[in-house]
């Protein structure tokens, strides 16, 4: 093999070549002619080594991670191969027995050998990789200097055109869909979609308003939000709830809006307080339907002039991050729902060891309920009845608990609150609300308390709970008892 005809066959096109993707296929192109191997050409793109070139093959990954670091918890982790060993490392890799090295993965069968060089900028460091595999016999020795010159030749020339390929907004429409489905939680989510309006859009900030049963709020901010979005969340929390309703009401009532950005030409009233953060720029597009969705604001503090693209793109990323937000939002009432009694909508028994299991010695009240001749009302008058004394009575004891506190059904007519008290009298208290509420619904209860004491399991509290209890019934019922310290 003659590799100085090689090296010279790629060191005429290059100089020719008008963008990135053109001075690689001419690389691998020119290579074919000299060598029955298959040349890939990778560059990294974002996070990945994507193929920007290759010859004719069976199989060509369209990219390859470009490191393990930073794959989120729970999520698969990518597989070693040679290419990003090379990349990582910076250092060519000869193997002359693929079926030797644990990084090979398997293009196609009849692979016997690769080379991978790595793909450097002017400054030295790695940009991608050119790959060569062969599947008859080679010597590696002769094309790998070869091989180094091919790659320092068409790096430089990658430089000297503005280096890789940027990703493509829509590319970064797919990446940040893909990570919307990965979100654990609301908060999560709606961060990582103002993280991609901003990146698909270009523009410095991005906000959520979303409507909700007490009125509009704002969303959760993006990880770091810069100075223009502080700006227009402050803003916006001044301006109150009328005016996100009025932004709400406007981007459903007429769709998606963006400015030109010419002067002289004054913002709606609704957008008065975007531009007194600052804004000069701005896309609003609306989430979900006006009954539960909102209002995505995109903007930058420079006159620009969005175009339709974008406002497409943002469009539907707006789309996808709304339905998975839908979908964490009915998983939750799905959960919820597992751990609530279909009854009277209380927290029961699951939940609630749960939450003793965290009770804190001396602060944790358990207040143990039961209601006072509830198997009399099922005898005389019937289930059904007895289904309707439970409701009302839920509604009413969770009235006279303060934000915060928490009620639990235990058993059939049987109720525990967990609350947390500064002193065993303030629990007192609170039982003797609960008493009253219990008479305004023409029914009594009785409930004993007890306060965690050190070293003491969740069990014997609630036990020490149920003694108080049945003092209470002992003298008469219709009362409260609190167990000794």
């Amino acid at each position: 093999m003659d590799h100085e005809r090689v090296l010279r066959d790629v060191t005429v096109r290059l100089p020719t070549a008008s963008t990135v993707p053109e001075a690689c296929q001419w690389t691998v192109a020119a290579l074919a002619r000299h060598t029955p191997a298959t040349a890939t050409v990778l560059l990294r793109v974002h996070d990945r080594l994507r193929c920007v070139a290759a010859t004719g093959a069976w199989q060509v990954f369209s990219h390859v991670p470009a490191t393990a670091d930073g794959t989120p918890p729970g999520r698969h982790r990518p597989e070693p191969s040679v290419v990003r060993r090379v990349y990582a490392s910076g250092t060519t890799a000869a193997v002359p027995d693929v079926g030797a090295d644990p990084d090979y993965l398997e293009v196609r069968p009849d692979v016997t050998a690769e080379l991978c060089v790595p793909v450097r900028d002017p400054d030295g460091r790695p940009i991608g990789v050119l790959d060569l595999q062969w599947s008859e016999p080679v010597v590696l020795a002769a094309w790998r200097e070869t091989a180094e010159l091919v790659a320092d030749r068409l790096g430089g020339r990658i430089a000297a055109l503005g280096g890789p390929p940027a990703e493509s907004r829509s590319e970064k429409l797919l990446r940040h869909a893909a990570a919307f489905t990965a979100a654990p939680t609301d908060w999560d989510l709606m961060t990582a979609a103002l993280a991609a309006a901003r990146d698909v859009s270009a523009l410095s900030a991005a906000v959520l308003v979303l409507t909700g049963r007490r009125g509009p709020r704002l969303g959760a901010p993006t990880a770091t939000p810069g100075e223009l979005e502080a700006r227009i969340r402050a803003e916006l929390d001044e301006a109150g709830p009328a005016a996100l309703d009025g932004m709400i009401d406007r981007a459903h009532r007429y769709g998606s809006a963006y400015t030109l950005g010419e002067a002289g030409h004054p913002p709606t009233e609704e957008y008065l307080p975007l531009t007194r953060a600052g804004a000069r720029t701005l896309v609003a597009v609306p989430v979900g339907t006006p009954a539960s969705g909102g209002v995505l604001l995109v903007a930058d503090e420079q006159r620009l002039r969005p175009d339709p693209t974008t406002v497409n793109l943002i469009e539907l990323l707006a789309g996808q991050a709304w339905t998975c937000l839908d979908r964490l939002r009915t998983l939750a009432r799905l959960r919820e729902q597992a751990s609530s009694d279909p009854l009277t909508g209380l927290r029961h028994t699951g939940p609630f060891g749960q939450r003793i299991a965290t009770a804190t010695p001396g602060r944790t009240a358990l207040l143990a309920i039961d209601v006072d001749g509830f198997k009399d009302v099922n005898d005389t008058y019937g289930h059904q009845a007895g289904d309707r004394l439970l409701v009302g009575l839920a509604r009413a004891l969770e009235g006279a608990l303060r934000q915060g506190d928490e009620l639990y059904r235990t058993g059939g007519d049987e109720f525990v609150a967990v609350i947390e008290v500064s002193r065993p009298e303030e629990a007192v208290r609170i039982a003797e609300r609960l008493t009253e509420a219990a008479r305004r619904t023409g029914r009594t209860i009785s409930v004993g308390i007890a306060l965690p004491r050190p070293g003491e399991s969740p069990e014997r509290t609630l036990h020490r709970a149920d003694q108080a209890l049945y003092a209470v019934k002992r003298h008469g019922r219709d009362g409260v008892h609190l167990s000794a310290a």
